[in-house]
């Protein structure tokens, strides 16, 4: 699992963000200053920093070039309300590698981390793995044991979504969400049909179930 450090003064967005990037799968440290923030960077070093700039004490810019002191590919996102052109030149020439203005969108933010991870991770951290089953993002495949198992665009996506999230319950929601990206009016049948035909394909040759359906809930991944 991915390591996220939250740095910033506000509680209500470290609550947040602590909140949402964990329901994603994430491991979240929070901070609520840049001595904080820099004493739990020490103790284990983060995958991505999300970093106010305007903070009692240390400020986000002196933050950001001692977290590059120890690791200098560390990618950080600066999180803060300084809006003006000139302060986010600013933060993108002292090394951040992105800039947010609050107020700010969950969505959004997440997919900032997403493409900042993505360039972080070396290719063999693309493949996905749970029991037997094996996901490769870059080549696309998947393979069951020792069998290749083909799957279409929209069944790839539901596994991926699932082996992104081993053992979580996922609603039909977030799944409708995660894989097709809009609202089918509250019929979540879709999802069922889909789910059905990925069991098929995934236990196509007397494999055990790793799809279970939580009556009510959703589906989680998970062994018997």
């Amino acid at each position: 699992m991915q390591r996220i450090l939250v740095i910033d003064d506000d509680p209500s967005v470290t609550d947040l963000l602590r909140r949402g990037l964990t329901y994603e799968g994430y491991l979240v440290s929070v901070a609520q200053s840049g001595e904080e923030g820099i004493a739990i960077a020490r103790e284990h070093l983060p995958d991505l920093v999300i970093l106010d700039i305007m903070m009692p004490g240390l400020d986000g810019l002196e933050v950001l070039r001692r977290l590059h002191t120890a690791d200098d590919g560390l990618p950080i996102l600066f999180l803060t309300a300084k809006d003006a052109p000139e302060d986010q030149i600013k933060g993108l020439e002292a090394g951040a590698e992105d800039y947010i203005v609050k107020p700010f969108t969950f969505e959004v933010l997440l997919a900032r981390v997403h493409v900042l991870l993505r360039r972080r991770q070396p290719e063999h951290l693309k493949v996905l793995r749970f029991a037997n089953l094996t996901l490769d993002i870059g080549a696309h495949t998947v393979w069951r044991g020792d069998h290749a198992i083909t799957l279409t665009s929209l069944e790839f996506k539901l596994l991926q979504i699932f082996m992104e999230h081993p053992q979580q319950v996922l609603s039909k929601e977030i799944v409708l969400e995660r894989v097709w990206n809009y609202d089918f009016g509250g019929n979540a049948n879709i999802v069922e049909v889909y789910v059905k035909q990925l069991r098929q394909k995934l236990e196509a040759n007397g494999e055990a179930r790793l799809i279970h359906t939580i009556r009510g809930v959703g589906y989680v991944l998970r062994e018997e």
